[in-house]
């Protein structure tokens, strides 16, 4: 009994082959993410014996657990990994291909039970034995759909696993390998997908504000590539005549509403800001309008961008800014700032026309 135990690997598929930096780098924070929520929402004590692409091996030594505690246990990461994708979803800012078809990712899951022992080299574990080699075999199958839970013989005793009455619809099949067969049965869990709750709305706009300052300029760029350049909080600095840097950004691989950040103003002054809202058409590459605004902490003053595509190679963009509807504060802002705004704004457009030059943030199809 020593060497025997469960081999459970849950794998994520569904991207296809990206076309640019951004999108790789984007890919591979998105699976990170995905990979984290797989292995927190782990409750019945699996061990990580690696990490394998976008795959996780996991391994419990020990008695064959029962398929209803598996079940749930399979249940608990398919439901997190798909509330984390519809909450990503929701909130991200980025237009790319990755971001724009992470919705799409989905789970399968590969049980089996057999026999494996382990082995160290230098500070890496690894696990060997036919069964290991079982489990992965059983990754490349041809089930269509790529939601499933598959229990091998191994696992199940030869049983039908319905004894999960009203849960899950049951299918037979079996793996050819060149040494023989490998009978499985399998469930789709698309069902678990579609019984999610919905993802709440983040609140962080003002409630009641006035608009106090806006400006206008064509550029001469498509619009992911202008949607990158004001909003990346890497590059804000580089254009915006207001902001001296960017620190304490809360989400700096994959920014989203609810990212918070602290911009460093002149003379040494600072404000912390949320990414509070944005609009974006769904899952497409070519949108036609992105409006995306930030709120200070307070809840005194935000600022909006609405990004607006022109023709393919030339993008409008209207920056606002907005006041708390406090008559005190409106007059103090009137006498003494909005002048100085009106200029800053029209400096950080003069700046952004010649940083977006050479920058290419688009969609090649």
């Amino acid at each position: 009994m020593d060497n025997k135990g469960l081999i459970f690997i849950p794998d994520i598929s569904g991207f296809t082959r990206f076309v640019n930096a951004v999108e790789i780098e984007h890919s591979r924070n998105i699976i990170q993410e995905l990979l984290e929520v797989i292995i927190n929402a782990n409750e019945i004590g699996l061990e990580i014996s690696e990490i394998e692409g976008d795959a996780i091996l996991f391994y419990k030594y020990g008695e064959k657990p029962g398929l209803e505690k598996i079940y749930h246990q399979v249940e608990k990461m398919f439901r997190e990994f798909h509330k984390h994708l519809v909450a990503y979803d929701h909130r991200r800012l980025c237009q790319c291909k990755a971001c724009a078809g992470a919705i799409e990712l989905t789970l399968k899951v590969i049980t089996h039970y057999g026999e494996f022992t382990g082995y160290t080299v230098k500070n890496f574990s690894k696990l060997i034995g036919k069964d290991i080699i079982v489990a992965h075999q059983l990754l490349k199958n041809d089930i269509e759909q790529h939601e499933y839970w598959l229990v091998t013989e191994n696992l199940a005793e030869s049983k039908p696993a319905i004894n999960l009455p009203g849960i899950l619809d049951w299918n037979k099949s079996a793996k050819q390998t060149e040494t023989g067969a490998i009978p499985f049965q399998y469930a789709q869990l698309t069902h678990l997908k579609n019984e999610l709750p919905e993802d709440p709305p983040l609140d962080l706009e003002i409630k009641n504000k006035k608009k106090v300052v806006a400006a206008y300029r064509e550029f001469d760029t498509d619009i992911l590539t202008l949607l990158h350049a004001v909003v990346d909080f890497q590059t804000r600095k580089m254009w915006n005549a207001h902001v001296k840097d960017i620190e304490n950004v809360s989400d700096p691989s994959l920014p989203r509403l609810g990212t918070s950040h602290r911009c460093i103003l002149e003379k040494g002054h600072s404000i912390m800001y949320t990414s509070a809202y944005s609009y974006k058409p769904a899952n497409t590459y070519k949108p036609e309008r992105i409006e995306y605004g930030e709120t200070d902490d307070k809840k005194t003053n935000s600022i909006h961008f609405i990004i607006e595509r022109i023709t393919d190679t030339r993008t409008g963009l209207t920056t606002e800014f907005y006041l708390k509807n406090n008559p005190v504060m409106l007059l103090l802002f009137n006498l003494m700032m909005k002048k100085k705004m009106e200029k800053t704004v029209k400096k950080s457009m003069d700046n952004l026309t010649e940083f977006v030059k050479g920058l290419d943030f688009s969609v090649q199809n």
